[in-house]
């Protein structure tokens, strides 16, 4: 059976830009949406589960999709059958490929964003979010294909830093943050996962 194909064009109002979307029924295969599968440096583009529609947008009507939503089966807060929104993803400088991924979670929140920084196809930061607010960021600084660098938020907020700064794999540089300032900096110094040595900011109100 061939899949079904729907056109639809919706006029976007930033400039007037008529952007067109084609749904189609979901590809067969047992790849999987689950955040928090991917590591950092592999592909930005994750594979369509059996149970998903996509629709495409195309926002700057080049005649090429720039927008991919993904829709799974779903229940909606009173019990009926509705289309839930699972998956984002977004062609942000209009070169065919994938740049931001986007998971949601059953309440159609984001919660977690896989970011191309060089457009190169692969993911360099991973943003992690409860209730659609940033708890935590990695990101690789050194290509290594794994997170060198941490940063955590409390509502919404950067409280920590964490990196590692000579590519082992262990964190050993620590930022504390206190009213939107760095507090204090802890070094690792001979490599054993402890701080050896502490800085405070003298300006901080600490």
């Amino acid at each position: 059976m061939r899949p079904v194909v729907v056109a639809t064009c919706l006029l976007v109002a930033a400039g007037s830009t008529t952007a067109c979307s084609t749904t189609k029924d979901a590809k067969s295969g047992d790849g999987s949406s689950s955040g928090g599968a991917e590591k950092l440096s592999e592909n930005i583009r994750q594979k369509q589960s059996g149970n998903e529609k996509v629709t495409e947008f195309d926002l700057n009507g080049d005649k090429k999709p720039d927008v991919w939503t993904y829709t799974a089966p779903g229940k909606s807060a009173d019990g009926k059958d509705i289309e839930k929104l699972v998956r984002k993803e977004l062609d942000i400088n209009w070169d065919g490929r994938v740049d931001i991924a986007r998971n949601y979670d059953d309440r159609e929140q984001v919660e977690r964003e896989a970011l191309d920084l060089d457009f190169d196809g692969k993911v360099d930061q991973v943003n992690y979010y409860e209730k659609s607010i940033i708890v935590r960021k990695e990101r690789d600084l050194s290509s290594a294909g794994r997170p060198s660098l941490w940063l955590f938020y409390e509502k919404g907020k950067l409280v920590r830093k964490e990196r590692d700064t000579n590519a082992d794999g262990k964190v050993d540089y620590w930022e504390y943050w206190e009213g939107d300032q760095v507090d204090r900096v802890g070094e690792d110094l001979d490599g054993d996962g402890n701080v050896d040595k502490w800085t405070k900011n003298p300006n901080s109100e600490g």
